[in-house]
């Protein structure tokens, strides 16, 4: 990856900062799309944004190191903001009468019209998620060692999933669903977000621009 620099009014900001930012809310935004859809994956129900999301906390990580700590912070503030504002659009665009010639705007409205306990809970449970993320993983870059990236990233992003599942799972179907269903959900959807995660770690291998 390039890390020649683009040229700003403050200063240069390396290719990489660049490209890691735009993946990372554009990551966030299809993983919050895709849970609209709920599929079914070995018997058992699951929102298809639980494949990609876990990917996110990587580079979140990612970010973290091109960026630093404070920058990071940031990021995972813009984020959020830009997926309720795409909820908010999404909504707007949904209550818009539809053309007569196009034929679904009752599908559009049924998919894109979200029910605000499962989006609140989703964005309360990406922004502290990711904040924890980022303190284990300044504390490990800066405490235990700069060396062995693989694991810096294996351990923010083991402490910090199962926090954003517990806000996220509770939040949005907490005393709404039998409890044992509830459970249920929480276990497999860690699982899968711990084996997505696992398989994402070599990402932050892609830089050697490292500035935390």
């Amino acid at each position: 990856m390039s890390l020649q620099p683009v040229t700003a009014s403050g200063g240069s900001v390396p290719r990489v900062v660049i490209i890691v930012v735009a993946i990372y809310a554009a990551t966030q935004l299809l993983a919050d799309i895709a849970s609209l859809k709920i599929g079914v994956v070995f018997g058992l129900a699951v929102d298809m944004g639980t494949f990609i999301y876990p990917v996110t906390f990587t580079l979140r990580d990612l970010a973290h190191k091109v960026l630093g700590r404070r920058n990071a912070r940031v990021l995972i503030v813009a984020a959020a903001a830009i997926n309720l504002a795409a909820v908010l659009y999404l909504i707007g665009a949904a209550r818009i009468p539809s053309d007569e010639g196009w034929g679904l705007g009752a599908e559009f409205a049924a998919i894109f019209t979200p029910i605000w306990r499962i989006v609140i809970a989703s964005i309360i449970a990406q922004v502290a998620s990711q904040l924890v993320n980022t303190e284990v993983y300044h504390w490990f870059v800066t405490r235990v060692t700069r060396r062995q990236q693989w694991l810096r990233v294996l351990i923010s992003n083991t402490i910090s999933i199962p926090v954003d599942n517990i806000i996220f799972v509770v939040g949005a179907f907490g005393w709404a669903l039998p409890w044992r269903t509830v459970i249920d959900i929480f276990l497999f959807n860690l699982l899968v977000k711990y084996l997505v995660m696992c398989f994402s770690i070599p990402l932050i291998y892609t830089t050697r621009y490292d500035v935390d």
